[in-house]
């Protein structure tokens, strides 16, 4: 019954903080963080949540993840790749390198300096795109760029870490097989999106091999979304994407990175199966993926995020100096790293730059796999683990503030531009052409 229990209490945030966010036109994810984070340091909330809510959480993430693909056109991702290399090289290196050198200063301990340098390199796409979402920005150039780079950044962190957690732990040398397989594993799992999207979900194949197949032509996912007229087409994209984020976990990705391409490689052609309903069909699956997506299951993955940063006063207040130093130089080394390359690898233009390299500031779920490593392996003493956990709260909350802030400059309703040298740069969005 606790867990009912708990999970009123987190709809009833989840509702408060919509509110909120409502009449201070700020994005809710800052008010399920901050939600989060009261309750648990006031005692309502546990500590360490159930699995049931740890399971709901999870669910909420990938039915995020889906309806954000659901919503991208898979072209345009596509050429995000191709413009976000840099992105998620220099966007990595530089808060390696920050929070490596600034976790020395403080402690003098390479090992410690390695993990804490690992924990805040991947970004959390999923709180930018909810952030943009709320800002009507998440089909933007920039998101494009922010998502591509993620997954980028994903699989270089994947790498990073079967390199340097046993180092660090000293359970192990580095393995060339290891690197080796999961490189293959995350090629082999973007061929099968690939294929899956190509070849098996397209109802009339005539591409390949798959065209002498008779029942794949069969059985593609427009025949499967037209049973029983389309009743059960948000049933059967949602195990899509299930299965698609099982596979993700699989071949070592966190399930909203499969949930987000089996979104991805969705097309609303699918729907074509009744000559008269198929827009219909369509926004109804829409609307309901959106709704729980947004409304009542997917806050529930930021309000148990928020629960993360638990208070101990005295610890705290010891380590407020390590917090702001790590924080700000992060801010700057992820912004700056990450939005010169969006302008000079990715040619993203000046106001789109910016928002890349806000929207790469979020830290979750690699980060605290990292710490939760570190601690285990008795790398991360406690002022560390709570400085790290900190940073990473203050992180997430400079997201939806970030993007707020930045909206009108992106969106060209404010003007920003300064002279270096003889030359003027704009950095908010330039008129248009008359």
């Amino acid at each position: 019954m606790h867990d009912m229990m708990y999970l009123a209490i987190i709809w009833g945030g989840v509702f408060i903080s919509s509110y909120m966010a409502n009449k201070t036109k700020l994005t809710p994810v800052l008010y399920f963080l901050a939600f989060g984070s009261v309750m648990v340091n006031m005692g309502i909330l546990p500590e360490e949540s159930s699995e049931f809510i740890k399971g709901f959480a999870e669910i909420g993430i990938i039915l995020i993840m889906f309806a954000l693909g659901f919503e991208e056109d898979s072209s345009h991702f596509v050429k995000g790749i191709k413009r976000s290399w840099g992105i998620a090289l220099f966007g990595a290196i530089a808060p390696f390198v920050i929070a490596y050198v600034a976790t020395w200063h403080f402690w003098h301990d390479a090992r410690l300096s390695m993990m804490c340098g690992l924990a805040m390199t991947a970004t959390a796409v999923s709180l930018t795109m909810v952030s943009l979402k709320s800002e009507n920005l998440h089909t933007s150039a920039a998101a494009r760029g922010i998502m591509t780079s993620a997954i980028l950044d994903d699989v270089a962190s994947l790498v990073l870490v079967a390199i340097m957690v046993p180092v660090a732990t000293g359970s192990a040398e580095i393995s060339i097989a290891g690197i080796a397989l999961i490189l293959f594993k995350t090629a082999l799992f973007f061929a099968i999106v690939t294929l899956l999207g190509i070849y098996i979900f397209p109802s009339r194949v005539t591409k390949g091999i798959f065209r002498y197949f008779p029942f794949v032509n069969a059985l593609g996912l427009k025949d499967l979304l037209s049973t029983s007229n389309g009743e059960k087409a948000t049933l059967t994209i949602l195990l899509v994407a299930l299965l698609v984020s099982l596979l993700a976990y699989y071949f070592g990705f966190h399930p909203a990175v499969g949930a987000y391409m089996a979104g991805l490689i969705m097309k609303q052609e699918y729907f074509n199966f009744s000559q008269t309903e198929t827009a219909e069909h369509y926004d109804n699956t829409k609307k309901i993926i959106d709704d729980v997506a947004f409304s009542w299951i997917g806050p529930v993955f930021f309000v148990e995020l928020g629960t993360k940063l638990i208070f101990e006063l005295d610890i705290f207040v010891s380590v407020i100096p390590e917090i702001i130093i790590l924080t700000t130089g992060l801010i700057f080394a992820q912004i700056l790293s990450a939005g010169l390359a969006a302008r000079y690898t990715g040619s993203y233009q000046w106001h789109e730059s910016v928002m890349i390299g806000i929207g790469m500031l979020g830290r979750a779920e690699l980060a605290f796999v990292v710490m939760d490593i570190g601690m285990r392996a008795g790398l991360f003493t406690t002022e560390s683990f709570y400085t790290l956990m900190c940073t990473s709260f203050w992180l997430n909350i400079c997201v939806p503030l970030g993007i707020k802030w930045w909206k009108p400059y992106y969106s060209g309703q404010k003007k920003m531009a300064f002279n270096i040298g003889k030359q003027k740069i704009m950095f908010s969005k330039p008129p248009e052409p008359e």
